[in-house]
């Protein structure tokens, strides 16, 4: 749709869904209050979802800015089923600063509301302006008060992980009890949604528990619980994993190795490199400096009776920007390292220049896949 502030903004396809029963939905409802309108009223309706989106959509550039001035990247805003997310790629480094990323975005939906409502009083209630003026009130009080829920994913739940770990000290902490809280939540939901609907406790006529509004109500419920339970969960597994990503070190997942000129026969360079218990071939220049990393599928690909005859120069893929590696990159940094500059062997240097090994991609892969199944 666009880029705010850099950030590139999505549309998942469950959007249409969404829009085209928000459409319906709404649609029905101004028939009783506007029935002149006719068929004009789903037009009415689809700018009323579209404008409700767009509400959606200032809730996570709220989050988008916040987490741009904490200095945090922001992969991209998705509109989706249910609302919308900010894919922010870092955690917050202080829980005072991870509850005012969260707070920010129910806060301007509360604006949002407020706004809406002196709008409304501007104009005529039973007129197009007034029912839309009203409808995206609620609305926006609604993703306010929803969001404000003390569980994740929610922004609550990311609000009372910020409290958790201030009070702790420990990131963790706040996140496995946000986390328990949320699936706590989507079982309230499951539950308790219904039962308010059949009631009226919600504003509404109380409805048959056999009729139609009744299965509609449960599915929505159950719906909403699914998504909070599998947002609670997978916010656990990932806090999970981060606290396993400091393992994920560069000097340890290092492959030893042997630099050699270029002219050097592939047959020598293997000798020398299993001579000295190395596992991977740097090309260095006459001056001993690393020019070119040797690909270990380039190696694999040469037959041994041709290795007497091929030179490892050949065989290595030039050093460019990015493909140099500190030895003491770890955790996320690394992983951000490597995702900024795709190869399959990095060159990892010590802070002196001096030559520390290889680092195979497929080698940090399989160590963050062994991370995740661990804490899956």
């Amino acid at each position: 749709m666009g880029r705010p502030f850099g950030v590139p903004v999505y549309v998942a396809p469950s959007w249409f869904l969404v829009a085209a029963l928000i459409t319906w939905v709404f649609g029905g409802q101004l028939e009783q209050v506007l029935p002149e309108l006719g068929a004009a009223r789903y037009l009415v309706s689809l700018f009323f979802a579209v404008a409700f989106y767009a509400s959606v959509l200032v809730h996570e550039l709220a989050h988008t800015v916040a987490a741009l001035r904490f200095k945090l990247p922001v992969r991209r805003i998705q509109l989706q089923f249910f609302g919308g997310v900010s894919e922010i790629e870092k955690e917050t480094e202080t829980p005072g600063r991870e509850f005012v990323l969260a707070f920010v975005g129910p806060l301007l939906s509360l604006v949002l509301a407020g706004v809406f409502y002196g709008g409304m009083r501007l104009v005529e209630p039973r007129t197009v302006p007034g029912v839309l003026m009203a409808g995206l009130m609620i609305s926006n009080f609604i993703v306010a008060v929803f969001n404000l829920l003390p569980g994740l994913p929610l922004d609550g739940g990311r609000m009372l992980r910020a409290v958790v770990w201030k009070v702790t000290g420990r990131p963790m902490s706040g996140t496995v009890a946000a986390a328990w809280v949320g699936r706590a939540l989507a079982v309230t939901v499951l539950i308790g949604l219904p039962l308010l609907t059949h009631s009226g406790a919600l504003g509404t006529p109380p409805a048959d528990i056999t009729g139609t509004d009744s299965l509609t109500d449960a599915l929505l419920a159950a719906v909403l619980a699914a998504i909070i339970w599998t947002g609670a969960g997978n916010s656990l597994r990932m806090a999970r994993l981060r606290e396993r990503l400091p393992d994920l070190g560069a000097r340890t997942l290092t492959r030893r190795a042997a630099p050699t000129p270029p002219d050097t026969s592939l047959a020598e360079a293997l000798r020398r490199a299993n001579d000295a218990g190395a596992r991977a071939l740097v090309v260095v220049d006459p001056e001993g400096e690393p020019t070119g990393v040797v690909r270990e599928a380039a190696i694999v690909a040469v037959p041994e009776h041709r290795r007497p005859w091929v030179a490892v120069g050949t065989l290595s893929q030039d050093l460019k920007d990015g493909m140099r590696v500190p030895a003491d990159l770890s955790g996320e940094e690394l992983l951000e390292h490597l995702r900024t500059t795709p190869a399959s062997e990095y060159l990892v240097v010590e802070e002196t220049g001096e030559i520390y090994g290889v680092l195979s991609a497929a080698d940090v892969e399989r160590a963050f896949v062994t991370a995740m199944a661990r804490h899956s």
